[in-house]
């Protein structure tokens, strides 16, 4: 099967590939704008974004605003005229601030999920921002779809449609995750295409339809523009690259697990989640782990009562402290056997 450019809007990305958002630190300007550079669409995750800098423990929501402008322009300089996006939770804390903070920056693509983006097109009105909002069932995309064209007179620049096999937060409930075979999501993903054709047919646009979670080789990129998509979305692939903004420790959590290793895990916010066990999740079920900060990230956290703290365990993910960390991952993660540059997954996912 021969692959074709993915076209959003004014938009014209070389292959029909998209990098899927990671945070916290796992897919900023470093990742993105490799795979830009090589044909993709690179995509900054906003998710506790400033975590590196020195005033995010005193301040972290006006650090995370600041350093979203920060990734956009690195990534632009190593994209080569790239297409550069961001992924933006609506579960985010101040999630308006946020978008209005990426449009400024001149980013190229939001993609949304976490909840729906109901508002997301006033959010960017004025601007050449293209949105994307994520779905998982034909319910969640006829809502949005309907919503947009009701309120706004707009539809999706494109849609994400990411299923249960996807990494970290998950858009499915426990019995959904139980319920979905691959063989019935296949017809789940039909059925969104066939949502989303409803209304480039009335008013004859272009909304491409990127399938998400499980695409790991070029099989399954075949499978998926089987089903009816114009592109893919990845992260899990793309985290053992040299060019990933996480720590090399926690690239190597990827390459030593195993398939059991893999598990669903309820994260501190009350969401389903995907992540590799380790003795962290072992001690969290045991007893709460107390940090004495919230780093205000989501809307729906009550520090009081999680667990532990979702951002203090994805920064040590991300800066290396894996054994007190969550170690999100796609359902693919076991199949990591060593670190790639992004320019050879790129050749040979498109070869």
């Amino acid at each position: 099967m021969k692959l074709k450019p993915l076209v959003i809007g004014d938009l014209k990305v070389k292959w029909p590939i998209i990098q899927g958002g990671m945070g916290v630190g796992v897919s900023l300007s470093n990742l993105a704008g490799a795979v830009a550079a090589n044909g993709g669409v690179g995509v900054i995750s906003t998710a506790q974004i400033g975590y590196r800098e020195p005033e995010f423990a005193v301040n972290p929501i006006e650090t995370n605003l600041k350093a979203i402008g920060k990734e956009i322009t690195r990534a632009r300089k190593l994209a080569k005229g790239g297409v550069i996006g961001v992924n933006i939770m609506v579960a985010t804390k101040r999630y308006a601030d946020y978008v209005k903070a990426a449009v400024q920056a001149g980013v190229d693509l939001i993609i949304s999920g976490a909840g729906l983006p109901i508002g997301l097109p006033e959010l960017v009105k004025g601007s050449k921002t293209k949105i994307a909002p994520i779905v998982s069932t034909m319910k969640s995309a006829g809502v949005i779809l309907k919503m947009w064209e009701r309120k706004y007179q707009k539809v999706p620049d494109m849609v994400v449609i990411e299923g249960p096999r996807a990494g970290g937060h998950l858009g499915f409930t426990p019995e959904q995750l139980d319920t979905f075979t691959p063989e019935s999501y296949d017809e789940e993903i039909k059925g969104i295409v066939k949502v989303v054709k409803s209304y480039r047919e009335k008013y004859a646009v272009n909304i491409p339809v990127v399938v998400a979670g499980g695409i790991y080789d070029r099989g399954d990129i075949n499978r998926a523009l089987e089903l009816g998509a114009d592109g893919v979305q990845m992260g899990t692939r793309f985290v053992t690259t040299y060019e990933c903004d996480a720590s090399d420790a926690y690239k190597e959590t990827y390459i030593n697990c195993k398939k059991e290793d893999i598990q669903i895990v309820k994260s501190p916010v009350g969401m389903p989640g995907r992540a590799i066990h380790n003795e962290f999740l072992r001690q969290t079920k045991e007893k709460r782990q107390v940090t004495g900060k919230c780093y205000q990230c989501l809307e729906k956290c009550n520090p009081s009562e999680t667990p532990y703290c979702i951002t203090h365990a994805l920064v040590n993910a991300a800066t290396g402290d894996v054994e007190h960390a969550l170690l999100f991952c796609g359902d693919n993660a076991w199949r990591a056997g060593k670190l790639e540059h992004v320019s050879d997954i790129m050749e040979e996912l498109t070869r």
